[in-house]
């Protein structure tokens, strides 16, 4: 981290005025590093669905009502939720398709998890 630091401030000694104020830049430079290493830890900490149980193992209407929950989605959140868990695409590689950062990918995958639970809930034995 410490040597992303002085890179950027190397690369930045090339511009006009960019010295007057080098403590300051420092500092920022550092806590934007630290901020970098952080959500590139963060952004592979998912978890996968829960496989559903064989046929006969759950109520029939389940498939129903995940059909309706899903089509309920925003389009985008949809189109997120199908690459993350249907297609098996990672975080990262899904910003780079959609041209979106990482946390907002994690922050949609979130959202739409807890939407899906909340509205499945009775099918799943009342736990959200």
């Amino acid at each position: 981290m410490l040597q992303t630091v002085f890179l950027r401030l190397v690369r930045r000694a090339g511009q006009p005025d960019a010295m007057e104020k080098e403590e300051s830049y420092l500092r920022r430079a550092a806590i934007n590093a630290a901020l970098d290493v952080l959500r590139s830890r963060q952004a592979d900490r998912t978890e996968e669905l829960a496989e559903l149980p064989a046929e006969g193992d759950h109520p029939p209407e389940l498939r129903e009502a995940l059909g309706r929950a899903l089509g309920q989605l925003k389009p985008r959140a949809a189109e997120i939720f199908a690459l993350r868990f249907l297609e098996g695409f990672s975080n990262p590689q899904i910003a780079r398709m959609l041209g979106i950062s990482q946390i907002l990918v994690a922050v949609i995958v979130h959202r739409t998890r807890q939407q899906l639970r909340k509205e499945l809930a009775p099918y799943l034995g009342g736990r959200p």
